[in-house]
């Protein structure tokens, strides 16, 4: 973590919550000790005992040191200059050098000419550049000769010459989505060296059990402007990755394809990699549709190899956030946060009429809950995946904190003119931009196997950007005094299971599943609102259905009687100041909670998403630090969250 004590009272102490700190304190030295690692604690709250196995908690939950994992943070979607659209929209000097320089906390000067920091280090990133003309841009301004003795650099050249640097975007935008009436053939010697120069940043920036650098990139299919978009994470080093060439969309656009390169990877070296789909939002439900790309049913093979090669899905990023929307889940009032949910990626409206149906293919909750009927169908389950968050920054800078945030491009970098101005001058405004997101992970250790391992079984978390350190297990007879258990993870882990795994059968008719969940704040951040486990199931007329439960909250809330909603906290958001204090909220939650509404014979998923109180949303922050109005069309004031991977019940596994 990179903080003493002293930081974190002091930063704590200045939002107000000495109260509440003097209880935590003991705890909060246990958690802030751990190294590369945020631990579990508790503090007194009421929970609804109708619906958990605790009514108050008031003693330590803290992992041991045995328990086998750690909670790890990071991005696993990031461009540097080698990607084409973050160079042409001004990322001219950053490089993937640079990017792992930032993640591991060093000052770099940004693409505007600001001094940035992250205020606390990360510990692992993947720079995903593009496989789509991987630096190609960059070495044509360069006058790379190995690249200008192509035919179309050739033609480039002469339109940057001529200053027509839109006829180079044009001619690339047609070739990614498949238009471009002649074919651009990239010398292999130059794709090679790009390839080696990216293998090369990430393993000097290597370094086990303190820093990951993954080596990957993006794939970038949009068909007709919808977005299909996956990341390519390797699990090896350049020993095995450099028998590979990136896989481009220009080399096929169906994730069909992608998937056939993978497995030919796999066979041939040996090595592991996945790919990570994102913005779904944006395909104008492509992304998760109930056919094929050809147009041709889901089969049982389909299904099998789709989960084999996406384990997890990125659902919260700059471009907004995927989880719930609030048309596909009218009765959860969180489920309106951050949605980009107008157009697809080529920003071409949205058909009213198929508007619901297109965003039930897009977010992850519908999504999940669709998976569970195809798997009453086909025996498998496509959509069985684990929930991530990353950037998508274009800057070389991962940010996703609100007061500290750096946009996507050059033009939303920090300035009064990104309240206002367009990405690109002419796409979308860049104050909808989401300060979103980051990848939390429980792995073994820091290094690219057990990172890479925590996310192929799923047991990791996305954070909208506060570092909320989040357990989730689930069992069948997990009992009250697990939460005073010092080694309740270890134990957890032996009678359970953690966050993105399956359920077994229970051990007697009649019994009812038992989670265990603990979430803690930010230890510089804001304190908790609330834990709700979202339930997912397979109803007995074939529909798929939802619940949303709240767990555990702060501040002796009281239900409505009328709604069943918890009253919702006073905000403590000062928008003159662009601050917040903590004098509402708890600095963490433990509980038990046992399903009041299961029914063995049907399929079921949960998750956690955990709320933080209101805080100001970035805009908001720019809005004084440059003495500009408050935008009217945004929000000023937030709830940031986590959200966890599910947990799967299949009757009779």
């Amino acid at each position: 973590m990179g903080l003493n004590n002293a930081a974190f009272k002091s930063r704590l102490a200045r939002h107000g919550s000495v109260s509440r700190l003097a209880l935590a304190l003991p705890f909060v030295a246990l958690l802030l000790s751990a190294c590369q690692s945020e631990q579990d604690t508790v503090v007194s709250t009421e929970i609804d005992a109708a619906q958990s196995n605790t009514s108050t908690i008031q003693t330590p939950v803290a992992d041991s040191t045995e328990t086998g994992t750690m909670l790890l943070w990071g991005d696993l979607h990031l461009h540097s200059n080698l990607s084409f659209d973050a160079f042409s929209f001004g990322t001219r000097m950053l490089s993937p050098d640079d990017a792992f320089s930032f993640a591991q906390g060093q000052a770099v000067q940004s693409n505007s000419g600001l001094t940035a920091k992250l205020e606390r280090p990360l510990d692992f990133l993947m720079v995903s550049d593009h496989a789509e003309y991987m630096g190609a841009l960059r070495e044509l301004y360069k006058g790379n000769q190995s690249l200008l003795n192509a035919p179309f650099a050739k033609r480039w050249r002469q339109y940057l010459d001529a200053g027509n640097p839109n006829a180079i975007v044009n001619e690339f935008r047609d070739d990614i989505e498949g238009t471009l009436e002649f074919d651009n053939v990239i010398p292999p010697e130059f794709e090679a060296s790009i390839w080696a120069e990216v293998n090369a940043a990430a393993e000097r920036h290597n370094k086990p059990g303190e820093f990951t650098a993954f080596i990957g990139y993006e794939w970038t299919s949009m068909i007709t402007g919808r977005n299909l978009h996956r990341n390519v994470i390797m699990r090896d080093g350049p020993d095995i990755t450099l028998q590979h060439k990136p896989f481009s969309s220009i080399d096929g656009n169906d994730p069909e394809m992608l998937w056939d390169h993978l497995q030919k990877y796999a066979l041939e070296t040996g090595g592991q990699l996945m790919a990570i789909p994102h913005n779904g939002n944006l395909s104008d439900g492509l992304m998760f549709a109930e056919s094929r790309i050809n147009g041709e049913p889901f089969t049982a093979e389909y299904a099998r190899k789709r989960l084999q090669w996406e384990p997890i899905y990125e659902v919260t990023q700059v471009k907004g956030d995927s989880e719930s929307h609030p048309l596909l889940s009218p009765e959860d009032p969180f489920a309106d946060f951050e949605n980009w949910d107008k157009a697809n990626i080529a920003m071409q409206p949205r058909d009213p009429a198929t508007r619901k149906t297109s965003l039930a293919h897009e977010y992850a909750r519908p999504v999940l809950k669709i998976g569970l009927r195809i798997e009453q169908e086909l025996g498998s389950n496509p959509f069985q995946f684990g929930m991530i968050g990353s950037t998508d920054s274009h800057t070389a800078l991962s940010t996703a904190d609100s007061d500290n945030f750096y946009g996507k491009f050059l033009d939303s970098e920090p300035s009064i003119n990104r309240l206002s101005n367009k990405m690109g001058g002419e796409l979308w405004v860049n104050r909808k931009l989401t300060a979103s997101g980051y990848v939390a992970v429980w792995s073994k250790k820091n290094t690219r196997e057990d990172i890479f391992d925590a996310l192929q079984r799923k047991e990791v978390y996305a954070s909208t950007g506060p570092r909320i350190a989040v357990r989730f297990f689930g069992g069948w007879n997990f009992e009250e005094a697990l939460l005073d258990d010092p080694d309740f993870a270890a134990k957890a882990y032996l009678a359970g299971v953690p966050m993105g795994g399956n359920l077994p059968a229970p051990a007697k008719t009649g019994a009812a599943p038992v989670f265990l969940v603990s979430a803690s704040k930010d230890p510089i951040g804001a304190n908790l609102d609330r834990i709700q486990i979202i339930k997912g199931w397979l109803a007995k007329d074939g529909s798929v259905r939802e619940k949303v439960y709240d767990v555990a909250w702060s501040d002796n809330r009281e239900k409505d009687p009328s709604s069943g909603q918890l009253q919702p906290l006073p905000s403590t958001v000062n928008l003159k100041a662009a601050s917040y204090d903590n004098s509402v909220g708890e600095i963490a939650f433990a509980t038990l909670w046992t399903d009041p509404d299961f029914d063995s014979s049907r399929s079921a998923f949960y998750y956690v998403r955990v709320l933080q109180i209101k805080t100001p949303r970035w805009t908001t922050y720019d809005a004084v630090r440059y003495a500009a109005e408050l935008p009217t069309d945004l929000p000023a004031e937030i709830q940031e969250r986590a959200y966890t991977s599910p947990i799967w019940y299949t009757p009779g596994e």
